[in-house]
């Protein structure tokens, strides 16, 4: 590698990387230091920040229907894509229910809020931060709804968790800004509503990720280590290549879709490369069986979440390179 790629590298690191690392650390710090009840911090998070910053970035973007129809498509075939190679893993390796749940969602679902939208924003700028949004909503729908059934398979309980879905704010949030958009209902830019959505969506991103450290540091990942190592391959190896296919594939138009920049298409990539989703744990706790061994669903999780989310940092700091340049996408 010549002194040019390594100081790219270096410097990709530093913007796009290094401010993710440093405040989720602090929160790390903070758990290890302090008994912090991370639940009225999610409450909030869920029902306050996150929804702002979702109506306040999908009403004041300017991306066209098709992008954002665009977008939903290439989310919704990636997670049935990895849903089925997870899947067909899990039962290769012998998992059975509930672990083979906890198995799936950990290869299925990206961070894509506490971590996507950070990393997205610092590595791409607004258009970052705003398809990363859009790309976290969408998958907050989904994982709400397939991941709650995927959880809660076997237990009875599985289309029942699923109804919890209608009153998850983010579903309110993305049907009212795009129903505000298509009527053209939003306030204008610069009014006092608009300013206080953005004051408090923008308090989301680093509230996401002190939260992401709080629970890291809270994860025993000893016994449960051996266990995520096929998926954390398939969440930080397959899903990008599946993320880059699905990117050309819409790219080219075959479909009558495409993204309205390279730069979508780009962050579209980085949402599915990111490590597992947290959201997961909250759904295996809630709605999954009992362990039927020495780990239980919502330890194999935080494991795979932690050693996933360590082992991204390099593999990002090179695909977003590899994204800059054009090389991928």
């Amino acid at each position: 590698m010549s002194g040019l790629e390594l100081e790219s590298l270096v410097g990709i690191f530093g913007t796009a990387i290094l401010p993710i690392v440093a405040i989720a650390a602090a929160g790390f710090a903070l758990g290890r230091v302090k008994d912090v009840e991370v639940g009225p911090l999610n409450t909030i998070t869920v029902y306050v920040l996150v929804p702002a910053l979702v109506f306040h970035t999908l009403v004041k973007t300017p991306m066209s229907g098709t992008t954002v129809l665009t977008v939903a498509v290439g989310v919704l075939a990636f997670s049935t894509i990895m849903l089925v190679i997870a899947k067909g893993a899990g039962r290769a390796l012998g998992q059975s229910e509930p672990m083979l749940g906890a198995f799936i969602l950990a290869a299925m679902f990206a961070n894509s809020g506490n971590f996507g939208i950070p990393l997205s924003k610092f590595a791409f700028g607004a258009t970052g931060r705003s398809t990363a949004v859009l790309y976290a909503a969408i998958q907050g729908v989904l994982l709400y709804t397939l991941g709650t059934y995927v959880a809660a398979r076997g237990t009875g309980g599985a289309f029942a968790g699923v109804r919890r879905a209608a009153r998850i704010p983010i579903v309110h949030a993305v049907i009212v800004a795009l129903a505000a958009r298509w009527l053209g209902l939003a306030p204008p830019t610069g009014s006092t509503a608009m300013n206080t959505l953005q004051l408090v969506g923008d308090a989301s991103i680093p509230v996401m990720l002190l939260i992401l450290g709080i629970q890291l540091s809270e994860t025993n990942y000893a016994a449960a280590a051996r266990r995520v190592i096929v998926p954390n391959a398939l969440k930080l190896a397959v899903a990008p290549l599946v993320g880059i296919a699905i990117a050309l594939v819409l790219t080219s138009g075959v479909f009558f879709l495409g993204f309205e920049n390279e730069t979508v298409a780009r962050v579209f990539v980085l949402e599915c490369a990111g490590p597992s989703a947290v959201t997961p744990i909250i759904l295996l706790g809630e709605f999954s069986g009992p362990a039927d061994g020495p780990v239980s669903p919502t330890e194999f999780a935080s494991t795979a979440i932690l050693t996933s989310t360590l082992l991204s940092i390099p593999i990002l700091t090179v695909l977003i390179a590899l994204l800059e340049a054009g090389i991928v996408v």
